[in-house]
């Protein structure tokens, strides 16, 4: 499951990758399956403001975060010494205005360096009418200026945005249950609203760190993927089949995750 050298020169270059096959449709539909019971069974652990890190709550998500055929795409990016910073829960409802403005990740994450990379992987069809993640090539070379903006229906944390990028450059990226897609932390993107009669979901592991990346500012919990663990973050444990065993280490987890992403902000939410 490594990436060829083309496809590493495509990310390089275009700051993206994708499509990239990780498991097939129906297993990916016994993940949203497992996702829906899990909303169901453990209402205020997933809802719609409070979808981060639940990879430290549910077993199931976990087993995600670690799969080799998630992972050894990664390291063909970022090397063998892995970590995983954070895990965001993307869930646009049918016909809703839920919407991503165009940002760029590394901006509000409190970390030094760039190697590491966001994989986002469909639980659902992510179409251009159901609001899939679109990119702007090549803009992360270049860091930007971002304004909060706070919008009710935006799903980022301030409603970070940056200049929208021309239309005829952007890329949307497409992907059928079970493919992911990996992008550069600085890579300009955002996500329309769902126009489908259908959920659109994702599961966004923001992001694999790799050797080299700092703490500029905050706290981090992070998860040991493979190799080395890096000295400037705290780890914590990966849950077991019990849900509420670990609520207390995502707690941990969050409140610190909302110091580093609300440093400076005006208003903030529930993560």
């Amino acid at each position: 499951m490594t990436l060829t050298t083309e496809q590493i020169e495509h990310y390089e270059t275009h700051g993206w990758f994708a499509p990239i096959d990780v498991m097939s449709p129906t297993e990916a539909n016994d993940l949203l399956q497992e996702l829906e019971r899990a909303e169901e069974h453990s209402p205020d652990q997933l809802h719609a403001e409070h979808r981060n890190n639940a990879h430290l709550s549910f077993d199931f998500l976990a087993s995600v975060v670690v799969d080799d055929r998630i992972v050894d795409p990664v390291a063909s990016l970022i090397g063998p010494d892995i970590s995983l910073w954070s895990t965001v829960l993307f869930v646009k409802e049918p016909d809703s205005d839920a919407w991503v403005s165009w940002h760029q990740d590394g901006h509000y994450m409190g970390l030094g360096g760039e190697n590491f990379v966001t994989a986002w992987l469909a639980l659902t069809p992510s179409t251009v009418e159901s609001g899939c993640v679109s990119v702007a090539p090549g803009s992360h070379r270049t860091r930007l200026d971002h304004v909060d903006t706070y919008g009710v229906s935006n799903i980022l944390t301030r409603g970070q945005r940056v200049e929208s990028p021309d239309p005829d450059d952007v890329v949307h990226l497409e992907l059928e249950p079970g493919q992911m897609s990996l992008h550069h932390p600085w890579l300009v993107h955002g996500s329309q609203p769902n126009r489908s009669r259908n959920r659109r979901i994702g599961l966004a592991m923001q992001s694999y760190l790799g050797a080299g990346v700092s703490v500029q500012r905050g706290e981090h919990h992070v998860v040991s993927v493979r190799g080395e663990p890096n000295p400037d973050f705290t780890y914590v444990p990966l849950p077991g089949s019990d849900p509420t065993t670990n609520r207390h280490v995502r707690d941990e987890a969050n409140r610190a995750l909302a110091s580093v992403l609300y440093d400076g902000a005006e208003q903030t939410r529930r993560l």
